[in-house]
């Protein structure tokens, strides 16, 4: 990667997920549709869960971009 990316947080990436969700919501019976449903449905009844794996992704990869 050349430059630094901004962290995004879990709500973030749950808006994201329910944007593109929305951007093929036009065919439900379509595999990327029912994928990214699937998928912000899950995320979303696990919240908790999935903001404490962001939390610790984001750690470790500013601690191995500090040892770089």
């Amino acid at each position: 990667m050349g430059k630094k990316e901004a962290s995004l947080t879990a709500d973030q990436l749950l808006a994201r997920l329910y944007a593109l969700r929305k951007d093929y919501a036009d065919d439900p019976e379509d595999e990327t549709f029912q994928a990214i449903h699937h998928a912000f449905m899950f995320i979303s009844y696990n919240m908790s869960e999935f903001r404490a794996y962001v939390e610790d992704d984001q750690k470790k990869r500013s601690e191995s971009d500090s040892t770089m």
